[in-house]
């Protein structure tokens, strides 16, 4: 592992937000794949418990903020949104999910679009409903990210983020730590070619505010009623906030 590997999720700035564009880049044309095989396939049911609270907020207008692949977007067309606009600052995964919007028909209800999610490309008050897949660890300055994000929601509207946290309690603290140390850095290795990206995965997830810390930070940027629920024995968490 080199310096630069083990750092990447401390880099500050511009310096984070490049290297992070450029590893997904480098793993887009895998990601899905590795997604769901690295997750053994409970990314799914991550997903699908995401798309319950949506369908109860019952949205017309979604923003998805670093939607990579699409996944969540598409997943999300099973509500009744009318338009789901899915931003993210890789090219390399934006082209693989315009791809799979383009094959499943849904290009009349979700568009694609490279955006800064710390720099959102629009207005105040836009969306009724904003969400976020495993991508707010990425954001080089977490508040003015979950700010820009509350900026173009509308008022009582819902924030929804979905990301990894840290279990809590043996066994599966210590099952969770060895896997991602050890075991999930060799396979993404061995299936993406890129030596960082599943190494910076799990650094990253350390560092990452998770439960009430987060929900802390949802409230400092002015969203209110926050809570959140742990899935998989706290492997990923679900937060809310309302505008």
């Amino acid at each position: 592992m080199t310096d630069n590997q083990q750092h990447l999720s401390e880099l500050p700035g511009k310096d984070k937000k490049e290297k992070v564009r450029n590893m997904f880049n480098s793993i887009a044309k895998n990601y899905d794949f590795l997604n769901h095989f690295l997750s053994f396939g409970v990314d799914y049911h991550w997903r699908n418990q995401v798309l319950k609270i949506i369908k109860s907020k019952d949205p017309k207008h979604i923003l998805d903020v670093a939607t990579g692949t699409g996944d969540l977007a598409i997943l999300a067309t099973k509500s009744n949104a009318e338009k789901i606009v899915g931003i993210d600052i890789s090219e390399a995964m934006l082209e693989v999910g315009i791809k799979k919007v383009e094959k499943k028909g849904l290009n009349s209800i979700i568009e694609l679009k490279q955006a800064d999610s710390e720099d959102l490309p629009f207005d105040d008050n836009t969306f009724d409903l904003a969400m976020v897949a495993f991508g707010v660890r990425n954001f080089e300055d977490l508040e003015k990210g979950l700010s820009e994000i509350k900026r173009v929601i509308k008022e009582n509207g819902t924030l929804i983020v979905l990301e990894f946290s840290h279990p809590r309690k043996a066994p599966i603290k210590q099952l969770y730590n060895f896997y991602s140390a050890n075991i999930l850095p060799v396979l993404g290795k061995a299936i993406s070619n890129d030596s960082s990206a599943y190494t910076y995965l799990p650094e990253s997830v350390k560092r990452f505010p998770a439960y009430d810390e987060f929900t802390d930070v949802m409230k400092k940027v002015g969203f209110r009623n926050t809570e959140y629920k742990a899935l998989s024995f706290g492997i990923s968490s679900i937060y809310i906030g309302e505008k």
